[in-house]
């Protein structure tokens, strides 16, 4: 961002926060302190950030589809199936496809969590590498392109489908629409330098085609 020359103009310097508590998300959109931050659509609804902040969507990435993989059997959504299971899910309560949802159908199963053999682990690869090396029966998560290269397709099942993808919100208090283009094509170009076939596809929300400037003026070039 520091090498992009809208952003050189209109800022001075640029700080990046890395953390993924709901409790720093809640923190930095309540209290507007971001200006750019990638959350999930129902916190920025549930905050009202939108009407508070002005923050409007730049770029985003897509929907996708939850599942319970496995890496012996199809998952069956059964009260019995999941009791002598050793699950893993994400330790990230925003998380839809690896916290939010696999708890939903549990509840939705009449499974009591404290029942349950759950590990929680930090990232999605985090929870791909404890299935390959047989640590957890089950995980959920999402499934790409990259996981046939090491799980079967016919062992996963879906929990939710059209899951909203996480999308880049800028504070705009203005009409800066220099500045919400240069946003985009930041983050793009970095999503396209990412090996994910998930993280490489964005949805734009900005039209930034960019036009020749045009003078015009008197005989006398004024």
């Amino acid at each position: 961002m520091c090498e992009n020359e809208v952003v050189t103009k209109q800022y001075g310097e640029v700080k990046v926060y890395w953390g993924g508590s709901l409790a720093e998300q809640i923190e930095f959109l309540a209290k507007g302190i971001a200006d750019l931050i990638l959350t999930k659509d129902n916190i920025m609804s549930a905050l009202m950030a939108e009407s508070t902040h002005s923050y409007k969507p730049v770029i985003g990435y897509p929907s996708y589809s939850a599942f319970f993989i496995s890496n012996t059997e199809k998952p069956t959504l059964s009260k019995s199936y999941f009791l002598d299971k050793r699950i893993g899910l994400l330790d990230y309560p925003t998380s839809r496809s690896g916290h939010i949802l696999p708890k939903s159908a549990f509840k939705d199963l009449d499974i009591d969590i404290n029942a349950l053999d759950i590990v929680y682990l930090s990232s999605h690869q985090a929870l791909r590498e404890r299935l390959a090396a047989g640590e957890v029966d089950i995980i959920a998560s999402y499934w790409s392109e990259e996981d046939e290269t090491r799980f079967s397709k016919n062992y996963i099942t879906p929990i939710a489908n059209n899951v909203s993808g996480s999308k880049w919100y800028l504070k705009m208090n203005n009409k800066n629409t220099d500045l919400a283009c240069a946003m985009q094509g930041v983050i793009n170009q970095v999503a396209q330098l990412r090996t994910s076939s998930y993280f490489d596809k964005v949805d734009k929300y900005w039209q930034c085609e960019s036009l020749p400037y045009r003078f015009v003026g008197n005989e006398n070039g004024i």
